[in-house]
C-alpha cells in the first residue's frame, strides 16, 4: 500500500467503520504455544502470543514480528507503503492458521511496533532488503514462502532475485515489477475515476505540487482510493488503523507526496528485464479494479519460469478484503500446492 496518511479522512472512517474486536487465538486449536527461548531482546521461559523482537542493522535496533498458527509451510509476510504497518494484513487470521500455515507478522524498521530511528538514510530499498533477510534468520526460516504486497511486493521481488535459494514459494500481492507501468496505469485511472470539474481542479492541484490543500485530500480520499484501493464501504478497521499508523517522513522519502508521480528514491525502480530470473514457484495476484494494472500481473507470470497469476474480478488494490472469497480461494490453493 503506497498512501498519504491523511489523519482527519482516516479517523472519521475509523469512527464509522469500526468494527468489534474479536480476539484471535495465537496458535490453532489443540497446539500449546511453545515457551519463548531467551536472548538480550526477548525474555525465555514464558508465552508471549508469538510476539518476537529481532535484531536488524548489525543489532543496532529491533523489529516486531508474530507467529500465528502451526505447520510445516511458513509463511512471512511483507506489508505495504513504504512505511504502512501489518495491521491491514489482518484478514490473514481468518484463512492462514485454520488451514494448517504457519504465518509471521513483521512490521518494517521505522512502522508500527518497531524501532522508529529518525534516520534518512535507513530508508532506502537496499537497506530494508538487507533488513528482509536480517529477519528471516532471526526467526530461523528456510525453505520458507515469502508473501509481499503493494511495496511488499517490491521487497520480495528483491528477496527472490537475490536470495531465493531459502525460498519454497514467492508470492507478489497488488505490484508489478515497474514504477514506469505503475505511473502509466495510475495515469489512467487519475482520468477515469472523477468527474471533469473535478479532474481539473485535481490536476491544478498535482501541478501547483499543493498536496496539503484540502481539496486535494478531499478528492483522493473521496473520489479515488473508495475505487482503486478498497471498494468497501466502509473500511475494514484494520485498514483504517494502518492508515493511522503510517510513517509518513518514510513514505515521501521513498514514494513521494504525490499520488499520481513518484518523486522518492523509488523513482528508478524496474525489474521486468530481471524476472526470468526468479526460477523458484511464484504467484501473481492482481485484480480489476487496482492502482496495478491486472495485465501487467498477467505479463510478469508469463516471464517468470515458474510461476501463475490470479486476478480477482471484484478486487481492487486491497483485493484481501473487497474480493476476499476469490482472493483467499487463489492464495490458499497455490499455498497447499507447494
Amino acid at each position: 500500500m503506497k498512501r498519504r496518511a491523511f489523519l482527519k479522512y482516516t479517523a472519521g472512517l475509523a469512527t464509522s467503520a469500526c468494527v468489534p474486536s474479536v480476539s484471535q487465538p495465537t496458535q490453532t486449536a489443540g497446539i500449546a504455544e511453545p515457551l519463548q527461548a531467551a536472548d538480550s531482546l526477548n525474555p525465555g521461559g514464558i508465552r508471549v502470543a508469538g510476539i518476537r523482537m529481532i535484531p536488524v542493522c548489525g543489532g543496532k535496533y529491533k523489529v516486531w514480528t508474530k507467529r500465528m498458527g502451526s505447520g510445516p509451510l511458513k509463511v512471512l509476510l511483507l506489508h505495504g507503503g513504504p512505511a504502512f504497518t501489518h495491521d491491514y494484513l489482518e484478514a490473514m487470521e481468518s484463512f492462514l492458521p485454520p488451514a494448517g500455515i504457519e504465518m509471521y507478522y513483521y512490521d518494517q524498521l521505522g512502522c508500527g511496533n518497531s524501532d522508529i530511528p529518525d534516520d534518512p538514510a535507513l530508508w532506502t530499498l537496499p537497506r530494508y532488503l538487507s533488513e528482509v533477510e536480517e529477519v528471516r534468520r532471526g526467526l530461523g526460516l528456510d525453505h520458507f514462502v515469502l508473501y509481499g504486497q503493494s511495496w511488499g511486493g517490491i521487497l520480495a521481488l528483491e528477496y527472490g532475485l537475490n536470495y531465493q535459494q531459502h525460498l519454497r514459494g514467492l508470492i507478489i500481492s497488488n505490484m508489478c515489477a515497474g514504477i514506469q507501468s505503475y505511473l502509466k496505469r495510475s495515469d489512467e485511472l487519475r482520468v477515469k475515476l472523477v468527474p471533469p470539474e473535478m479532474l481539473a481542479r485535481f490536476n491544478a492541484l498535482e501541478a501547483a505540487k499543493d498536496y496539503d490543500n484540502p481539496d486535494y485530500t478531499r478528492i483522493v480520499m473521496e473520489y479515488y482510493y473508495p475505487k482503486m484501493i478498497c471498494r468497501l464501504n466502509p473500511w475494514p478497521e484494520p485498514v483504517t488503523r494502518a492508515f493511522r499508523l503510517a510513517n509518513m517522513k518514510i513514505y515521501n522519502q521513498m514514494q513521494g507526496k504525490s499520488e499520481f508521480e513518484v518523486t522518492g528514491n523509488l523513482k528508478d525502480w524496474e525489474r521486468w528485464d530481471r524476472l526470468h530470473e526468479i526460477r523458484v514457484r511464484t504467484l501473481t495476484m492482481g485484480a480489476t479494479y487496482d492502482e496495478m494494472d491486472p495485465e501487467d500481473m498477467i505479463k510478469m507470470a508469463k516471464m517468470m519460469p515458474n510461476a501463475v497469476s490470479a486476478i480477482c474480478p471484484n478486487g481492487s488494490h486491497l483485493s484481501l478484503w473487497d474480493d476476499q472469497a476469490v482472493y483467499f480461494d487463489h492464495l490458499l490453493r497455490y499455498l497447499k500446492s507447494l
